[in-house]
């Protein structure tokens, strides 16, 4: 291992682990990046003259434009990070999570089959599960169980993967992650989008009753297990990856609150949205076998992300002030202007 091709590596988790590698590694790292709304070159601007590290505008979709890659790079290992992500994007619009989710993953695929290459890994998440009642915790061998456009595009790319290994022994792993936070996340999420908003003073628009269950994980702990399952994980499998813990989401507001010292007024609860899964939970003991234990529990991981956009405006502020705004409306100016 190692030329890397990192696909999506200007959005938030794929920018961390490019960080995170050439921290810890002398490889060659190319990031692949079609650089949608998500995608930010500015959370890889620190790294732009290292000589390990190498930019190219692309679509994972684009068969050509991958291959082109792969030969010039002489890349081995590919990294898929690339994916559409956010569940209420995925309601407004699903078209675009089945292309790049699917389609793109069977892209990627293909080329590691012409051109065999040494390792395939894919980025998935815990919303594959769906939702988990009380007393169960998600295990990699669970059935997966969808139940949004954005879940059932990464399910179709999980599958996708699972198939190519079996049908010809593609040498892949798959990892599924729970809730990310950490720098460089895009402000549509709850955690970034909370913190800037009560930094200026607005409304956190809470879904429903604020209690559904999640695990938060920060980023660099999810960048060194899929490191480890890169080096260490058995070829074939599937690495639930997360804290094994979850707080109901009112908690997350309120540490939010806490760290940044706003009031609770600032809590509005919003019409929820559409078959919104109750609870996540992960089983970690299988990630955890092979020498990984999380770093940062779920309150940890909060305030580090909070204290990362209070002291990072230059990064998140442009990106607010664009077209988030139009995004913002559409997805919550009625349920602000209306009672739940």
């Amino acid at each position: 291992m190692k030329n890397l091709l990192i696909t999506g590596g200007a959005g938030f988790i794929g920018a961390n682990f490019v960080h995170y590698l050439l921290s810890h590694h002398d490889y060659r790292v190319v990031v692949f990046d079609k650089l949608t709304y998500a995608g930010n070159l500015n959370s890889l601007k620190d790294i732009t003259n290292d000589r390990r590290y190498a930019f190219v505008h692309g679509d994972i979709c684009d068969a050509e434009m991958v291959e082109q890659t792969i030969r010039q790079h002489d890349i081995d290992t590919i990294v898929n990070f690339a994916a559409e992500t956010h569940v209420d994007r995925s309601i407004l619009d699903p078209d675009a999570f089945i292309q790049t989710d699917v389609y793109g993953t069977y892209v990627l695929l293909e080329a590691v089959r012409k051109f065999g290459l040494q390792r395939y890994h894919q980025v998935s998440t815990d919303e594959v599960y769906g939702h988990i009642p009380a007393g169960h915790r998600s295990r990699e061998s669970d059935q997966v169980a969808p139940r949004s456009p954005y879940a059932a595009s990464k399910t179709g790319g999980d599958l996708l993967v699972r198939a190519y290994y079996t049908t010809y022994n593609l040498p892949v792993t798959i990892s599924r992650g729970s809730n990310n936070v950490g720098p460089y996340q895009y402000p549509e999420k709850v955690v970034p989008l909370f913190t800037t908003n009560a930094l200026d003073d607005q409304p956190l628009p809470v879904y429903g009753d604020g209690r559904q269950m999640r695990d938060y994980q920060y980023v660099l702990d999810h960048c060194e297990a899929i490191d480890l399952i890169l080096h260490k994980g058995e070829i074939g499998e599937i690495y639930n990856i997360g804290t094994g813990t979850e707080i109901e989401n009112l908690e997350m507001v309120q540490i939010i609150l806490d760290t940044l010292k706003k009031s609770p007024n600032l809590i509005k609860h919003v019409t929820d949205r559409p078959g919104h899964d109750r609870r996540y939970a992960l089983d970690i003991a299988k990630i955890k076998s092979l020498g990984w234990q999380p770093r940062h529990t779920p309150q940890e991981a909060i305030r580090l992300t909070v204290q990362w956009y209070l002291e990072n405006e230059w990064w998140w502020r442009p990106v607010k002030e664009g077209d988030f705004q139009e995004y913002y409306q559409q997805q919550y100016g009625e349920r602000l202007a209306t009672e739940p």
